[in-house]
């Protein structure tokens, strides 16, 4: 056409030509030229029509090349002309910058711009609210999204625009604001409704765990609304089948996929991978992998993320290594490796948490830091809650101060950290400065109901009895969270520990006067309290309402063993082990772990295929006795002779665990020891023992806390 030279390029061939280049990812020497061609034909003069410039911009976008794109943003004084003109295409140019920053992810920047529009005299649009909206879910900018809204509410044609209140809807159900949603859903004529609005407010229930409802709105958006679902509502609801109690027929939706022709669909196949790894499924879910035509960085994540939830540490970290690898029948140049992103990081990283394996987890982060994921919050967060976990609270808090943004869900993964960690005075300094800086709502996160079970349970494992209440009765008047069970449960359990036993009951009793609610878990608090301090009575009063509430639950069961074993009530203690048999009911089997040089070493307790491992106890054993040591035979729940019970003790799982790293960990260094249950009263006092004898630090985690032994001492003094 240049060539021939007979016809002018218009306008509108420029942006045939861009809208061609956009798509020419592996080249973007055309779409630059093609950019040449625009400046120098005056087709970005000022006052020409927007249409090349918009083009411009949405290909530099496509390309991936948000940056060019804001710089000619920037620099064609394009806010200037709006300013002046008004005219529709101007908003239009608005609009294509802030959508293409929000779907590249950058929500920041795409914010400013609408406050720069909004400065410049232009007025929003629809299009303008549909793209910004969801900024303000992905930065939870509540307050900004209520700004929004109530400029909308001002305008009939934006009130009324379908694409508009989806984006409402959409933005509230990412804030965790699920009511005000389902308030504009229901503002919405139900003829009006658009799929994309049931879309997203069935995918915001399934996000928020409403379940029944997620499912009540998908039979009801087909079955009366007569709006047949699409891809994007399926991958929305199977979450919600998969997780349901209540929803039977959960592989009977996998037909309904097929029927309905969806089986193909990327998304769907992802969530579809989902609810079978969630059913423990993992073939079903591998097999549909395998059925993917070169899987992207989602479809990788699904699976890994099933791993995880299924324990399947090992295989999780194996499909990292995989899904960095080229495809086998790609061509070199065609390489299409996917490349883990911060979902991915945020999938991996609990699981060095449960296991307690600080080395992997800092692969992760030295990763996260090469790839500028670091400063992302969700990672940020793991970050914090993986050193925490692993015991290196040091490197916790420095993760913590380093983030750019914290949300609340960083603020309490560290409070919860200090508390596991017996650093009491340290968390309730944590939530004051949290509580402080977020007063009239200028703060970075306002302290809910996770943070003060985080900050009660800090205060319990500190002997902090006096401020936890302090807390506890002050937590509606000055935060607005009104009392759970779970809080009801944390203020037992401060009680109970400090030996409080009937003030804990009485909390109990007007809790359960106040709410009529099932008080599970301020009862197991109860009776954790009671074997604690071998208080019989209220230890069977707590124990008969917990059966009667779970009767099928081994843990409690195991604790009222333990208080009438303490007592030396043994044929009360044989009735309740024989109460279990009948019903079936075993107890959990002790199991403890350590991490060394990348692999992890599991040890049962009484377990005898470590023969190298026992022998090194039996002389850390004998050396314990002669430096004084008496193992705590209350621990065993069997009425035999002490010599026996002794034996028993021996070898449990955490000192077996402790043994194996003395053993074979370099000299000097840390011990770290993970236990699935609560750790006993003996192995407590041997660790403390063993890191005199042998000079080393040892940190074992439990299932309620870490105790960290060095010298002789443990960090909890004593208080557990």
């Amino acid at each position: 056409m240049l060539d021939d030279g007979r016809h002018a390029v218009s306008s509108f061939t420029l942006v045939s030509v861009l809208l061609a280049c956009s798509h020419l990812a592996a080249d973007h020497r055309l779409g630059r030229e093609a950019h040449a061609f625009a400046l120098k034909n005056g087709f970005l003069d000022e006052g020409r029509e927007r249409f090349p410039f918009n083009a411009l911009l949405s290909m530099y976008a496509r390309l991936g090349r948000v940056d060019d794109a804001q710089r000619l943003f920037h620099t064609s004084h394009a806010a200037a002309s709006s300013s002046r003109s008004g005219s529709g295409s101007d908003v239009v140019t608005w609009n294509t910058m802030i959508s293409l920053l929000v779907q590249g992810g950058r929500c920041d920047e795409a914010v400013a711009v609408l406050y720069d529009m909004v400065a410049a005299g232009v007025p929003p649009d629809g299009v303008t609210f549909a793209s910004a909206l969801p900024a303000c879910s992905r930065l939870e900018m509540l307050a900004l999204g209520r700004e929004m809204h109530s400029f909308v509410l001002k305008d009939e044609d934006l009130a009324a625009n379908s694409f508009v209140a989806s984006a409402l809807v959409d933005m509230y159900a990412g804030n965790e604001k699920v009511d005000n949603a389902r308030s504009v859903f229901d503002m919405v004529p139900e003829p009006g409704r658009q799929l994309g609005m049931w879309n997203a407010m069935i995918c915001g229930y399934a996000q928020a765990g409403m379940d029944e409802e997620a499912l009540n709105l998908f039979a009801r958006m087909e079955s009366k609304a007569g709006c047949a679902p699409s891809e994007t509502t399926m991958a929305g609801v199977l979450p919600a089948c998969a997780r349901s109690e209540a929803f039977a027929g959960k592989e009977a939706v996998h037909g309904y996929v097929v029927k309905r022709g969806m089986a193909g669909n990327r998304f769907v196949q992802n969530a579809l991978m989902d609810m079978y790894a969630r059913l423990g499924r993992m073939d079903v879910a591998r097999s549909i992998f395998a059925m993917i035509d070169l899987p992207d960085v989602v479809s990788w994540n699904t699976l890994i993320t099933g791993c995880v939830v299924q324990g399947l540490i090992a295989e999780a970290f194996q499909l990292v290594t995989e899904m960095q690898l080229p495809a086998p029948h790609m061509e070199e140049e065609e390489d299409v490796a996917c490349m883990p992103n911060n979902i991915t990081l945020m999938t991996l990283l609990p699981g060095c948490a449960f296991l307690a394996a600080p080395a992997r987890g800092k692969e992760i982060h030295g990763y996260a830091v090469r790839h500028a994921l670091e400063s992302d919050i969700a990672v940020g967060s793991a970050l914090v809650d993986m050193y925490a976990k692993c015991g290196c609270l040091a490197l916790s808090r420095a993760v913590f101060d380093r983030l750019p943004r914290r949300n609340v869900i960083t603020w309490n993964v560290l409070i919860m950290a200090y508390g596991m960690h017996g650093l009491g005075d340290e968390a309730v300094a944590l939530f004051d400065r949290m509580a402080a800086a977020s007063g009239g709502g200028g703060g970075e996160a306002t302290p809910n109901e996770v943070t003060f079970i985080a900050v009660l349970a800090a205060c319990s494992h500190s002997g902090l009895v006096d401020r936890g209440l302090e807390l506890f009765h002050g937590m509606k008047r000055g935060h607005g969270v009104e009392p759970t069970p779970d809080l009801y449960a944390c203020v037992v359990d401060v009680l109970g520990r400090a030996g409080r036993l009937d003030e804990a009951y009485s909390i109990i009793i007007s809790s359960m006067e106040a709410g009529g609610q099932h008080q599970v878990s301020a009862w197991s608090s109860m009776l954790g309290a009671c074997r604690l301090h071998r208080n019989v009575p209220l230890g069977e009063i707590a124990a008969e309402r917990l059966l009667e509430l779970e009767p099928d639950e081994a843990s409690h069961y195991v604790l009222l063993c333990n208080i009438y074993s303490a007592a030396g009530m043994w044929d009360k203690s044989v009735a309740v082990r024989g109460r279990m048999r009948r019903r079936g009911i075993t107890k959990e089997p002790g199991c403890s772990w350590i991490e060394l040089d990348g692999a992890i070493h599991r040890f049962m307790a009484g377990e005898s295929s470590h023969p190298e491992v026992h022998a090194h106890m039996d002389a850390l054993w004998e050396r314990m006795r002669r430096e004084g040591y008496a193992p705590d035979t209350s621990c065993v729940l069997h009425d035999v002779d002490e010599a026996e019970k002794a034996a028993m003790l021996r070898y449990h799982s955490e000192k077996l665990a402790i043994a194996f790293g003395l053993l074979r960990a370099p000299a000097g260094a840390t011990i770290r020891v993970a236990k699935n249950l609560r750790v006993c009263n003996d192995c407590h006092e041997a660790a403390k023992f063993m890191s005199r004898m042998v000079g080393r630090e040892i940190v074992l985690r439990d299932v309620r806390r870490f105790h960290h032994f060095r010298d002789g001492n443990c960090s909890c003094g004593d208080y557990w």
